[in-house]
């Protein structure tokens, strides 16, 4: 084990996720952790919300406000270019507890609404907050939306209410963009990225009957000049499926990591008799470190339909862009019994960072990492056990042999429920002496999940 060769994770926080940080599994495995659904936030109960109203969501939190955007479909709207369409606004304090605002922008048979624009344009309208540190004052929000042949249009605005075009003609022209597409301002890269929809070619699709809906992203400087756009890649032997949206974001509190929530589509089933129309979905989480390259180590479903009926047709369970910190949780929101007249929002909520997990069950397990350069001060994770769980850590040298006074026997046992542990050796959390070398983690987990580690200094 070369210093040169390990992993250097710096102080950031790591989750299991993917295999990034695993070199060894015994009696252990990745596991996914699925949301708990929360409430209703808000029923599609406005005269211009009507069947199709609730989806292409985005939710981001701005100062001491949280904000939301979301189709409303006017009664009797004929297609997605009908003029009968609006982008929909409704505002938390807590990310919790939503509230329409009417907001006397966009009137709807002379009553005042929520709705920020509407026509055509609205379809798929999708709002961002723009970090970039140039980013001038009245273009502090920026949006993108539009439809196949005429491309994405973008959007300004300096209060994210009142919007203008950025330019009068397209962003770029190549995709379908009839489902979601989304800007992220990438921190990493400090490159505007936007993910959108395209249809897969036969060859990519392999051997599928039809063309298959699929996400691709490209890259911008200054959000008016974009490279072409590139097909999301996977690992060999992961299935091509129907991917609607993409809702695209970076790990709170992780920025290095990317996680995207696609809506997967079952095109061809018909499971409700009452719905007319053909198709049932789901949604999938997926992760990336670099935006392009997505890992899918977790094939099943991440948001089911559940035995709601009214879940079972199609277009349910988009999964809105963003990720907001709610006290210990992470919220997310999906839309429910899509056009129906019950159709709705609800947030779903993950505790914090606990997306996935290497889990054991109570036979026990054992994880050894990746060689790992320490740069930190002490070795915290997120974990559970159950009540007779348990988990140890080992340090492993770079001679492959434990660590003295550092080995799973020397570990004082872990064991609870807790969002941040210290680990501790005889009573000492303190790894600074290790600092600048390499070293290998080793643990011991009986009923036990680990869903993220971290090298913090004292000071964290």
């Amino acid at each position: 084990m070369k210093r040169e060769d390990a992993l250097k994770i710096g102080n950031r926080r790591e989750l299991f996720v993917d295999n990034f940080l695993i070199d060894t599994l015994n009696q252990a495995a990745l596991r996914m952790n699925p949301p708990t659904r929360r409430e209703i936030v808000l029923k599609m109960d406005q005269p211009w919300e009507s069947l199709g109203s609730g989806i292409y969501s985005v939710v981001f939190k701005d100062g001491d406000i949280y904000r939301m955007f979301y189709r409303a479909t006017f009664p009797h709207n004929e297609n997605d270019r009908s003029a009968g369409q609006g982008c929909a606004y409704a505002e938390s304090p807590d990310g919790i507890h939503w509230e329409r605002r009417n907001l006397g922008i966009i009137d709807y048979n002379g009553q005042d609404t929520n709705m920020v624009v509407k026509g055509t344009n609205s379809h798929n309208f999708s709002p961002m907050l723009d970090p970039h540190p140039a980013c001038r004052p009245e273009e502090r929000y920026k949006a993108v939306t539009g439809l196949h042949p005429e491309g994405l249009m973008g959007y300004k605005s300096a209060d994210c209410l009142h919007w203008d075009l950025l330019q009068d003609k397209a962003l770029f022209t190549d995709g379908a963009f009839d489902s979601h597409n989304l800007v992220i301002y990438d921190t990493n890269k400090q490159k505007y990225v936007c993910y959108s929809r395209y249809f897969a070619t036969h060859g990519e699709a392999g051997n599928l009957s039809t063309s298959v809906r699929a996400i691709q992203s490209n890259e911008s400087d200054d959000f008016i000049h974009w490279t072409e756009p590139k097909p999301n890649t996977y690992d060999a032997g992961v299935p091509f499926e129907h991917f609607y949206t993409n809702a695209v974001v970076q790990c709170p509190g992780a920025e290095h990591l990317y996680f995207s929530f696609p809506m997967r589509f079952m095109h061809e089933r018909h499971k409700n008799p009452e719905m007319m129309y053909v198709g049932v979905s789901d949604d999938i989480i997926m992760s990336s470190r670099d935006g392009r390259h997505w890992s899918r180590p977790f094939l099943e479903s991440w948001v089911k339909p559940g035995l709601d009926p009214r879940n079972w047709t199609q277009r349910n369970l988009i999964v809105a862009q963003g990720i907001l910190e709610t006290g210990d949780d992470f919220s997310l929101f999906v839309n429910e019994n899509y056009s129906w007249d019950s159709s709705y929002i609800r947030r779903v909520t993950v505790p914090k960072y606990r997306f996935g997990s290497v889990h054991a069950d109570r036979q026990g397990g054992v994880m050894l990492t990746q060689p790992v350069l320490l740069e930190g001060d002490r070795l915290r994770i997120n974990y559970a056990t159950s009540a007779p769980g348990s988990i140890r850590v080992g340090i492993v040298n770079e001679s492959g042999w434990p660590l003295s006074d550092y080995s799973t026997e020397d570990c004082d046992v872990i064991y609870g429920d807790e969002l941040e542990h210290d680990v501790t050796w005889r009573g000492s959390a303190d790894l600074s002496f290790l600092k600048g070398t390499a070293v290998r983690f080793k643990f011991e987990l009986t009923d036990a999940d680990l869903y993220a580690l971290q090298v913090v200094p004292v000071t964290k």
